[in-house]
Parts: structure tokens; sequence; C-alpha cells
């Protein structure tokens, strides 16, 4: 499975997930679950924009894991 590490970039950046919220333009619902890896998709816009805004390569952003939630 693959998850996005938001939230460990955030911390080993500083930051907290309310500061990344407010430098997005998404709803806190849609937000929140995205950063929790409670979604199915992530348009690659927002991948661009998380991308910037953490200053690191969008390859970054995810980690393959051992979990498999697919059934």
């Amino acid at each position: 499975m693959v998850r996005l590490r938001v939230l460990d970039i955030l911390e080993e950046q500083g930051h907290t997930k309310y500061w990344l919220f407010k430098q997005m333009d998404l709803s806190y619902q849609n937000f929140n679950r995205m950063v929790k890896n409670e979604t199915r998709s992530i348009r690659f816009e927002n991948l661009d924009i998380l991308s910037d805004i953490l200053g690191c390569p969008v390859g970054d952003l995810f980690e393959k894991t051992d979990d498999d939630k697919r059934g």
C-alpha cells in the first residue's frame, strides 16, 4: 500500500496541520481526509501544491508500506 507522508513531513519541518490547511485551497473535510490517508484519490494539482508548500519533490510525499487494506 502507498501512503501519503504529509503529517510526517510537517513534523520534520516543525509545522502544524493547521498551518498547512491555511496554505491549501481545500475544505477542511477533504484536507483532513487527504492528510490522514482516508481518501482513495488525490488530484495531481493538490500533489503539486503540497510539494511546493513543503519544499520537497512529489515522490517524497509518499511511502510504500507493507500494510495491505485492499481486501
